[in-house]
């Protein structure tokens, strides 16, 4: 089972990937950066990007339909996963799923022309499977 490293190693494989970020999302600090960052800051990426993550996670409008909540210690994510879209890239966070209390995403920077976003979340959403923190 890969680590950080590994995983983000194979993030950047994804086709029209520009970089690739581990980020806790409670604290914003990204524990372990690889490629690009939109800005040329990858600590900066990580914080805003916590931010987003925080506030899908803590939204009742996003909470599952058969009527759980927003998250919380020992839970679940309610989102899978975030994509934004600006003209030139998409941006992908996958929530990664833990035995323990886990407050992590793999976050993937793709280019728009060179990228296939379908692919890119699929791939995503292994990594997030296999990740292994620690």
């Amino acid at each position: 089972m890969p680590g950080i490293d590994e995983s983000l190693l194979e993030a950047m494989r994804v086709p029209g990937a520009r970089g690739a970020l581990v980020v806790d999302w409670i604290s914003g600090l990204a524990l372990g950066a690889v490629g690009e960052a939109p800005g040329g800051d990858p600590e900066a990426t990580a914080a805003e990007t916590a931010e987003l993550a925080r506030l899908s996670t803590e939204s009742g409008t996003l909470a599952p339909a058969d009527g759980g909540g927003p998250a919380g210690p020992g839970k679940e994510p309610p989102v899978q996963d975030l994509i934004l879209t600006t003209a030139d890239a998409y941006h992908l966070l996958r929530f990664v799923v833990t035995t323990f209390d886990s407050t992590v995403f793999l976050y993937l920077w793709l280019d728009r022309a060179d990228g296939n976003l379908a692919l890119a979340r699929i791939r995503l959403a292994e990594m997030a499977d296999r990740l292994v923190l620690g």
